[in-house]
């Protein structure tokens, strides 16, 4: 019988409508557990005011700090409302909202890439975070950054192409979700002199989370998006070769020449 003139039977179409709403309530489902992450992380921030574990936020870059979490915040708000507007099939209103999204995705990047470099220049040297001081960190940080920016603009430049941009939007949040993770004191606690934890440092449990989507994703719609995992398989790179880079005097140099 000629395939192209079958007519589809029930339990097809049932199968076919299980393939689209896959993906739409996986990108909302994502969007939902990043956004409680980063509320769990920086409840001290959002709630009191104040930075981890408990300490005022650092004067002389406070106005960043406060600047660049509202920034983010919204990013992660406006990450949950894109998909939900897509699945209630709102397109008018979601390429609008990404007009703004693509500024504040900007925005976010120029302010989070400042915050860095001002952590690395007021914190005190004797500060270590997953064995690094905070110049030496700040490549593991601006990487981050980086990481968000580039997959922001793929997700840009590919927004006609569902299977590629939703992704990138994913790989782009996720990419700056191990400041979140990492101020889980239960999650931190979990990875800190583990194998796994001195391989990848600050990005190790956001490559569980980030694991994790893969393979849901990959459970909803049987079969693996190629896309989301060679952004995963990016990340993962850029984690291990940071931690490694980070210490070595290659890089302390950079780092003196960004902050004297």
């Amino acid at each position: 019988m000629d395939s192209e003139n079958t007519v589809p039977t029930g339990k097809s179409l049932s199968k076919k409508g299980q393939r689209h709403a896959g993906p739409r309530f996986f990108y909302t489902g994502a969007a939902i557990v990043m956004f409680l992450f980063m509320l769990w992380g920086f409840q001290l921030f959002f709630f009191h005011g104040r930075a981890y574990p408990g300490r005022p936020l650092t004067p002389p870059i406070k106005t960043l700090l406060i600047a660049h979490g509202i920034g983010m915040a919204t990013w992660m708000v406006l990450f949950i409302v894109q998909p939900l507007l897509i699945a209630t099939r709102n397109y008018k209103t979601h390429m609008k909202l990404g007009l703004f999204g693509a500024g504040l995705a900007a925005v976010v990047s120029v302010l989070g890439i400042n915050v860095a470099i001002g952590a690395a220049r007021v914190n005190p040297p004797e500060l270590k975070l997953w064995g690094l001081d905070p110049k030496q960190f700040l490549m593991v940080s601006s990487s981050a950054i980086v990481l968000f920016a580039a997959f922001v603009l793929i997700g840009i430049l590919k927004r006609r192409r569902p299977e590629v941009h939703r992704p990138m939007m994913l790989l782009a949040t996720l990419a700056v979700l191990p400041p979140s993770l990492d101020r889980i004191t239960v999650i931190h606690n979990l990875l800190e002199g583990t194998a796994f934890g001195n391989l990848f440092g600050a990005y190790g449990s956001s490559l569980i989370v980030g694991l994790a989507f893969v393979g849901v994703h990959w459970m909803l719609t049987g079969r693996l998006s190629r896309p989301l995992a060679i952004g995963f398989a990016a990340i993962t790179l850029v984690a291990f070769a940071t931690m490694h880079l980070a210490p070595t005097q290659a890089w302390g140099k950079i780092a003196r020449l960004i902050v004297p």
